[in-house]
């Protein structure tokens, strides 16, 4: 269920991104939404006077009063917070206090390098948080409007955390009148070594497809039974890539134009390791669509 969001800002453009997809998610769900802006102890510590401290606080308030302005544009209402404190920290303990169902944050974008970091608040939340993080990159693939969507994304190892995604993926898609796909990706490096995938064995690795097949098969049949006017592809794709599962899913998203993935924040591969999580981070770290990690606790 997606009743109650919570939206962390900064003022950045990122985080107006974030907050502008949180609002029309809000909007298509008939969602709470809370938006908090958190003013660092840091920042209040090393400011040198009490008007310092003073211009810190009417920053957030301008802030905040510009994703109101937002909202109403959106047609949203929204309630906001500013509070002091360690950013990661504040949001999560915010969000549980509210009972949200979903926090919406923004992603840093590139460095001079070119190479995508998450921002430190955003990791943070991520690894810490029990409740589903939206995370809302700057790039090109996050600005369709959520109105939009048209096509949901479920990647799943067959484990019950990746599987912890399917529930919110049906309200989105319900609301939205979006197809979900439901894929598996087969691994062929990690399946083989980095130096021996290419002598495995055909039928190995049809056992493994059979195996990916059977967790997508399973996927689809829970998303048939709740919401049987949701429409759901199925597909196991093979990737030998050296980044792995995370290379599968991303040209699947650039190939069938994916406006949103769920997934769950770890699992497990198809020989049993547990690499869902190292998948997601990479993901979160180069795809241009917005992903929403869900935990299984979640």
């Amino acid at each position: 269920m997606v009743d109650h969001i919570v939206i962390p800002v900064d003022g950045s453009e990122e985080s107006k991104r974030a907050a502008t997809r949180g609002l029309e998610l809000a909007s298509v769900v008939d969602a709470t939404v809370d938006v908090l802006h958190v003013v660092e102890q840091k920042s209040l510590r090393l400011a040198k006077s009490a008007d310092e401290q003073t211009r810190l606080r009417e920053r957030g308030e301008s802030i905040l009063e510009e994703i109101e302005a937002i909202a109403a544009d959106i047609g949203r209402p929204i309630t906001t917070e500013l509070t002091e404190g360690k950013p990661s920290v504040q949001i999560r303990e915010f969000a549980a206090e509210r009972d949200a169902t979903v926090i919406v944050i923004g992603r840093q974008g590139v460095t001079g390098l070119g190479k995508r970091l998450l921002g430190g608040v955003t990791e943070q939340v991520l690894s810490r948080s029990e409740i589903p993080v939206l995370v809302v990159p700057h790039g090109d693939g996050a600005t369709t409007p959520v109105t939009d969507y048209s096509r949901i994304l479920i990647p799943t190892d067959g484990s019950e955390n990746a599987d912890a995604a399917t529930q919110p993926a049906v309200t989105i898609a319900r609301h939205c009148g979006a197809t979900i796909d439901v894929l598996n990706v087969v691994d062929i490096q990690n399946a083989g070594g980095m130096f021996s995938a290419g002598g495995l064995e055909t039928e190995f690795i049809e056992r493994l497809e059979a195996v990916g097949s059977e967790a997508v098969d399973e996927v689809a049949g829970e998303i048939g039974e709740t919401a049987p006017e949701v429409a759901v592809t199925t597909d196991v794709v093979r990737t030998s890539s050296l980044d792995g599962v995370a290379a599968g899913i991303s040209e699947y998203v650039a190939d069938r134009d994916v406006d949103l993935i769920i997934m769950g924040s770890h699992g497990r591969s198809n020989l049993g390791r547990h690499v869902l999580g190292s998948v997601t981070s990479a993901l979160l770290r180069t795809v241009d669509v917005p992903i929403l990690v869900v935990s299984r606790s979640a």
